[in-house]
This record gives C-alpha cells, sequence and structure tokens, in this order.
C-alpha cells in the first residue's frame, strides 16, 4: 500500500507540474482541466486505499508512544487489555529497555519500533528542535500510513509534540477513531526546564490546546485534571485512574532472598559481610539455611528504602538526600535507628548529575545504590521494602504519580512529596505520610522505621489499611471505563 501511494503521489506531483507549465505558457484551458482531473482521481483512489477496510480492521488497534515502551506501564497495560479482548494491538514506540515479559510472550501485540530523532547537530538551539520535530513528524506519519488500518489510534499525552498532529492527520486520512489519553501537559514539563514564558514552551501550550480537542474522546489519570480539561480545554474525558498490574503484590521472603542474592553479585549494598558457613547463604538482609532449606529474614537487619525515579526535573532528589544525610545525623546524635539500605531505581536524564552528588556523601549507617531493574525483578523488590519515597510534583499539579501505585499494589506505604491533588492517592497517616522539605521527610523517617519491624509500628498499621482497602485492579478498572468506548464508538 505504502509504495502504491508513493506512485500516486510522484505522478500527481508530476501531473500538477504540468498543469502549471500549460498554465504559463497560455496553453489550451483543457489540457489543465484533464491534468487537475487526473490528479484529484489519483488522490481519490490513494485515499480510498489508505481506508480500504476488510474484516478485521474493527479489532486492530494502534497504542502510541513517542517515548521508550518499556518505561510506560500504563500504556503496556492498555495493550494487554486490548489483547485481553481479543483486539490485535499494534504497539508503536521508541525500544531503548524491554517491554515486560507479557507484552513479549503476547501474540497479538506487535512491537513497531520507531527511532529517536536528534536533529541536526549544528546552529542555533531552535534549528536542532524545528529539524526534530520535522523528520519525527515525516517518520511518525509513514509508519502509521504503512501498518494495517486500525479502527483506532490510542496515543499517550505527553510527550505531544508531533506526536497530537500527527496521529490526529493519520485518522483523517485513514478514517480512524483517534483518542489521548492524557498522563500531563507537555508544555508544563517542558517548562520545568525552560520556564513557563520561553516561546518554544508557549507555542507547545498553544499546540496542546488546538489538536487535544480534535481527538474522538479522551482519557485522564485524574479527576482534577478531568475538570481542567473540562474547564480551560473544552475537552470531556473520562477518568481512568493508574491500577497496579497483578504483577504488584508482596513478595515471599523465599522470593526476596533471591532477588537480594542477585543484586549482592553487582551492589555490594546487599552483601553480607560476616562470618562465612558452607551451610548458610546470607545477604544482608535475608537468611537461607541450605541444610533444611529456610529462608527467614535477618534479626538486626537494615530496613530497606527505595524510590523509583525517571531522573527528570519534576523530581528532586536533593530533598531525599538532605533527609538521609540528617538520618545519619540521628544516628550519630544517638538515636536508636537501624542502619538504611536506599534502593533508587530508573534511568533519566540527571541520574549521573545525582550520583555524582550520592558518591561525595560519606554517610556509614546510610548505603544508597541506584540499579536499573528489570520489569520482572523491579514489582519483586518493591513487594520486599519497608518504606517507599516519592519525589514527583507534577509540573500541572494535576497527575499522580504511577510508583506509587504501583507500591500500593505491594501493600508498601509511602512518603510522598506533596502537591495539589494528591490526596486523590495518598491519604496522610492513613496509607503513608505526605512531607514538604527535607526535614520534614527526615522526622517522618525517623518516626516510622524508629520500629519498622514490629507488628503494633505505624508502618505495621499502614500497610494493613492498604491490605484491606485494595480497590479495584487495573483489569476491572479498565473494563468499566475505557473497554466501552471502543465497542461503542
Amino acid at each position: 500500500m505504502a509504495v502504491w501511494g508513493t506512485v500516486c503521489c510522484t505522478v500527481f506531483a508530476l501531473v500538477a507540474a504540468l498543469s502549471s507549465f500549460f498554465y504559463l505558457k497560455g496553453s489550451d484551458a483543457t489540457c489543465v482541466v484533464v491534468c487537475l482531473t487526473v490528479s484529484i482521481v489519483l488522490v481519490s483512489l490513494w485515499l480510498w486505499r489508505l481506508r480500504l477496510r476488510d474484516a478485521g480492521t474493527e479489532r486492530r488497534v494502534c497504542v502510541l508512544v513517542l517515548g521508550d515502551i518499556g518505561r510506560s506501564p500504563r500504556m503496556q497495560y492498555h495493550a494487554l487489555s486490548f489483547s485481553k479482548h481479543g483486539y490485535t494491538v499494534t504497539f508503536v514506540g521508541f525500544i531503548d529497555t524491554k517491554p515486560h515479559q507479557d507484552i513479549l510472550r503476547e501474540e497479538k501485540i506487535t512491537l513497531v519500533p520507531i527511532a529517536e530523532v536528534k536533529g541536526i547537530r549544528v546552529g542555533p538551539k531552535i534549528l536542532t528542535y524545528v529539524t526534530k520535530v520535522i523528520v519525527q513528524s515525516l517518520q511518525l506519519l509513514d509508519v502509521l500510513l504503512r501498518m494495517e488500518l486500525q479502527s483506532h489510534i490510542l496515543m499517550q499525552n505527553p510527550p505531544g509534540l508531533p506526536c497530537i498532529a500527527v496521529a490526529w492527520l493519520a485518522c483523517v486520512l485513514r478514517g480512524s477513531r483517534f483518542i489521548i489519553d492524557w498522563h500531563n501537559y507537555g508544555y508544563t514539563i517542558m517548562g520545568l526546564s525552560h520556564g513557563q514564558r520561553h516561546p518554544v514552551v508557549r507555542l507547545a501550550k498553544w499546540y496542546e490546546h488546538f489538536f487535544g480537542p480534535l481527538a474522538t474522546h479522551n482519557l485522564c489519570v485524574t479527576n482534577a485534571m478531568k475538570t481542567d480539561l473540562q474547564k480551560n480545554w473544552g475537552i470531556k474525558a473520562t477518568t481512568l485512574y493508574d491500577r497496579p498490574a497483578s504483577i504488584f503484590r508482596e513478595t515471599p521472603v523465599k522470593l526476596q532472598h533471591e532477588l537480594y542474592m542477585r543484586l549482592a553479585k553487582t551492589y555490594p549494598q546487599f552483601q553480607y559481610t560476616g562470618s562465612d558457613d558452607a551451610t548458610v547463604e546470607r545477604t544482608i538482609f535475608s537468611v537461607h539455611d541450605c541444610a533444611n532449606d529456610t529462608v527467614t529474614l535477618r534479626a538486626g537487619r537494615p530496613a530497606l528504602l527505595i524510590s523509583s525515579t525517571s531522573w527528570t526535573e519534576d523530581e528532586d532528589f536533593s530533598i531525599l538526600l538532605k533527609a538521609l544525610e540528617d538520618y545519619q545525623g540521628f544516628i550519630d546524635g544517638g538515636a536508636s535507628l537501624p542502619s538504611l539500605v536506599c534502593v533508587i531505581t530508573g534511568k533519566g536524564p540527571q541520574k549521573e548529575h545525582y550520583r555524582k552528588l550520592i558518591d561525595s556523601l560519606h554517610l556509614e549507617h546510610v548505603k544508597i545504590c541506584t540499579p536499573w531493574l528489570e520489569a520482572e525483578d523491579y514489582p519483586v523488590l518493591l513487594g520486599s521494602a519497608d518504606l517507599g519515597v516519592c519525589l514527583h510534583k507534577s509540573s500541572s499539579g494535576l497527575d499522580l504519580p504511577m510508583k506509587v501505585v504501583d507500591m500500593f499494589g505491594c501493600c508498601l506505604p509511602v512518603c510522598a512529596i506533596h502537591f495539589s491533588c494528591l490526596h486523590e492517592l495518598v491519604k496522610h497517616e492513613e496509607n503513608g505520610l505526605i512531607f514538604r522539605d527535607a526535614e520534614e521527610l527526615a522526622e517522618q523517617l525517623r518516626s516510622l522505621l524508629s520500629e519498622f519491624t514490629s507488628s503494633d509500628a505505624r508502618l505495621a498499621l499502614f500497610r494493613r489499611n492498604l491490605r484491606a482497602s485494595k480497590g479495584q485492579c487495573w483489569n476491572d478498572n479498565w473494563d468499566q471505563n475505557v473497554l466501552p468506548l471502543f465497542t461503542t464508538l
């Protein structure tokens, strides 16, 4: 189909050129009319070909993210939900990190990789940005026009530039329905690094405001965003709260030990440095008695603190590092507190900056490591931890951190930094605590970890509340809120 379309476009261009030539030469109007007629016929045939439906069209869906599929859990869940209901899914995006194994195993899901474009590296920055947008637009449009005709294109926003316009154009040309899943606003994220008054940020805001309402339907992640889309954008959206997938659950002690052993091969923070015993396998957290094949958690083990991040401007990890320094100060001052292993997972542009800051710290009772975990290991570690910390501070104030959703799926209590709609997820003193600065976080760590292994401590209470309040899983939530959109549109 793509080859046929290229031929039509080439012939169309030649006919248009001939028409212009005849017109400029003052040739008979009949020649011009004939050329224009041929052009219109060829374009009509090309469009007809693009829109040619078959028996399977209504059961085909494109899930589109102009980002790394492996780090787009919500879009992966969308794809799996579609496949569960018998849809054939074309999943388009960057493949920098391995998606979850369920995605790779599912026969109804086909990954279509697109390359991340860098743009021209010489000249002013605006030239680099403009060339990147143009090349990315052409690449994405080519992919969307080459694939089999899809009944719907479901696109993640952000990033929306140039994705929204290209996906909308492809839907117009092919007669597909266009749905945007609003995770946040792209222009507010750009504003973190450029400032809200920067010309590129203002252009991005106009762009989202102009093209966003052109979607057939819209999803969003919070009721606060739903209200804002309706009030300020004229967009009616359906709230689809993030829910943890079934892989996020509390981890049995034996699986904890197996994960700690794997991590200990690379990260000394997990290694046990005491006396050797051939019949016993130890990590800093766990003990495996090989004689009777039993696994227990070590008496006097450190607390395991975990935070996950994309290492971007909307998360200030200097807050956590300062709180950990204060925690070390509490111990130095004589407080009865456990040692602490802090694991910060993720990839992103600011990781090296923070790794240098971490390396400059000299903390005796607090150890920090920054691994990248495979998709299968991440939920196991969450389900093994004692406390989670979230530093996500929404650029728009309207989205919720997926990392906390996953932690709650593992019944892991959380300390989260405050922003306007966080209360839709984190209930202070019920399933975790909300803090505003490093000093408040440090006090919360001291309070929660002082008796972190006790069944009567606040951490244990929060964990019991999480177990008792588990709501809908992702599948039930998706079936209730999203599936009807695709069966009735």
